[in-house]
């Protein structure tokens, strides 16, 4: 590369053709210094224990107390007939326990709606906090066929043991 000038002497200054190197390798110089004190820097490091978790859940089988109540208002703990009375102290008891179970509430469709305002009043101050419903699809004004009965069937007298038709 050539520089020239504007003075017509063209034997006393002549043309500089190269580049001036000396500031170029002064910042390289510089750089170098300091990346060489930094590098060991950047490398440090801490060695920190991290406690390891797994995600395995606990499994535990939910608990469920099934509590029917028939046309005559006779409850049923579990397929197995129980006084309204004792009722409130099995709640008390089925609440302590870790976790706590659900208690699905399955009521005849023409039970009084009073009995099963005890049942889940008894329920709350026995301490239980889930109360669920089991219903069975259909309209509230439909025959016994359409409920599962057999027209001209004779209702369930009070010597069943179990529930009829829940």
């Amino acid at each position: 590369m050539a520089f020239g000038s504007f003075d017509n002497n063209k034997g006393a200054g002549g043309t500089v053709s190269e580049i001036n190197m000396v500031p170029l390798i002064d910042v390289m110089l510089v750089l170098l210094v300091i990346f060489i004190i930094t590098a060991p820097l950047l490398s440090h490091s801490i060695k920190i224990n991290v406690p390891q978790a797994t995600a395995q859940p606990v499994e535990q089988e939910p608990r469920v107390i099934d509590l029917a109540i028939n046309a005559d208002g006779a409850l049923f703990w579990n397929e197995t007939a129980v006084n309204p009375d004792e009722l409130k102290a099995r709640f008390a008891a089925e609440a302590v326990l870790d976790p706590q179970p659900e208690l699905r509430i399955r009521a005849d469709l023409n039970t009084r709606y009073e009995t099963l305002a005890q049942v889940m009043s008894s329920a709350k101050a026995g301490g239980l906090k889930r109360i669920g419903f089991i219903t069975r699809p259909g309209t509230s004004g439909a025959p016994a066929a359409a409920q599962g009965g057999t027209p001209g069937a004779e209702p369930a007298t009070a010597q069943d043991s179990k529930p009829s038709g829940l």
